[in-house]
């Protein structure tokens, strides 16, 4: 009924409320519970309730932000993706996580924009994105007279992927690639990104 639907809005809309501001561990189902807003079967009801009482049941699980004692100011983030991760569409999922001196203050699960066809050009669309939100962050601090040791280094767990973002060079494999990807390498070019290897076990 529709006021099932009203409900089951208002449930997604708390949800999203903790992910943007404690709780960024479910920031990927909430993303495909918002996906029906408008036609959520009891299916999705049941999913909604798994996570409000995932929810509960770790409400003693918060957020810490604690900055550590490094000498000056720092940024740095880890990037991830999902190759082919909406089974529906096929579309690439993406998440990110940014730290500010070591504390973590923002992050977003998200699906792309169009399909990838690899799992390393899934990656590179992925680092593209926290380099995105680095860059919108750095240029506050710098607005506030904070600035920031640079590079800001993106941790990525695709070795393809920091290939392409370290080279100019373009290939029929890579020459479809959205040119909206492709800004993060003139911010890596002048030093104020770096993209480094980092184990998948290690990228959580």
């Amino acid at each position: 009924s529709d006021e099932d639907q009203r409900t089951y809005r208002s449930g997604v809309g708390m949800l999203l409320y903790l992910v943007n501001h404690s709780r960024p561990d479910i920031a990927n189902a909430v993303r495909e519970l918002s996906k029906v807003a408008d036609g959520a079967t009891k299916d999705h009801w049941k999913a909604l309730l798994r996570v409000i009482k995932y929810v509960l049941s770790t409400e003693n699980d918060v957020l810490k932000i604690k900055p550590s004692k490094k000498e000056g100011f720092y940024m740095e983030g880890t990037s991830d993706s999902d190759y082919e991760g909406d089974k529906d569409s096929r579309i690439s999922v993406y998440g990110y996580i940014l730290y500010f001196c070591g504390a973590p203050i923002a992050w977003k699960s998200k699906a792309g924009k169009s399909v990838t066809l690899s799992s390393t050009e899934a990656e590179y669309v992925a680092s593209s994105e926290i380099a995105k939100e680095a860059i919108f962050v750095k240029n506050i601090l710098d607005s506030m007279g904070i600035k920031i040791n640079l590079p800001i280094h993106i941790r990525v767990d695709n070795v393809g992927a920091i290939y392409l973002a370290n080279n100019y060079a373009t290939s029929q494999r890579t020459k479809h690639i959205d040119i909206r990807a492709h800004f993060l390498r003139e911010y890596i070019e002048s030093g104020v990104l770096k993209v480094v290897f980092i184990r998948s076990e290690d990228n959580e």
